[in-house]
C-alpha cells in the first residue's frame, strides 16, 4: 500500500517533473534594454529567461513556426507555445509600462554548431554567418520562470 500512495501523490502534482533543457543558438548580443534615457535598478526589470528569448528570435525573426521552433529547441509544441506567450507577455509590460527588460537566466544548453536538425546551417544566424558557434555548455539559473 506505501507504493500505491506514492503513485497516487505523484499523479496528484505533488512531486513535478523535471523541466527538460531547452536548445538555444547562442546568447543574445544585447541583453539589456530600457527606455531612452532611463536610469533603472535590476529590480525595476521584467526579466525573460534565455529560452524565451529563443523562441521570440526564431518565430517572429527568423519566420519558424512552433512546430519547426519546438524541433529547434528540443521540446514539445505546446512548451514552445507556453515559451513564447511567456516572452510576448514579458515584452508587452516592458513596452507599455516604459519597464526595462533584461534577458537572463533558464535552463538552456547552447548550440554548438553541429545539431542535426539545423545542421547549423540550418537556423538561419549560422547560415548568414552573423554568429561564430560557441563550444556546446548547458546553463541554468534558478530564477528562471517557466
Amino acid at each position: 500500500m506505501g507504493g500505491r500512495s506514492h503513485v497516487f501523490s505523484i499523479r496528484r502534482g505533488t512531486m513535478p517533473r523535471p523541466k527538460k533543457w531547452r536548445k538555444v543558438c547562442c546568447m543574445p548580443v544585447n541583453t539589456e534594454f530600457a527606455p531612452a534615457g532611463m536610469h533603472f535598478r535590476s529590480g525595476d526589470a521584467v526579466v525573460m529567461a534565455v529560452d524565451e528569448y529563443e523562441a521570440i528570435r526564431l518565430i517572429d525573426y527568423e519566420d519558424f513556426t512552433q512546430e519547426e521552433c519546438a524541433g529547434y529547441m528540443d521540446v514539445a509544441r505546446t512548451t514552445v507555445q507556453q515559451i513564447y506567450n511567456n516572452a510576448r507577455k514579458k515584452l508587452s509590460v516592458s513596452l507599455v509600462e516604459g519597464k526595462p527588460l533584461l534577458i537572463s537566466g533558464g535552463k538552456y544548453l547552447l548550440c554548438d554548431g553541429k545539431e542535426p536538425y539545423c545542421g547549423c546551417g540550418g537556423c538561419g544566424r549560422h547560415r548568414r554567418g552573423r554568429i561564430k558557434t560557441q563550444e556546446n555548455r548547458i546553463h541554468e539559473n534558478s530564477d528562471s520562470h517557466e
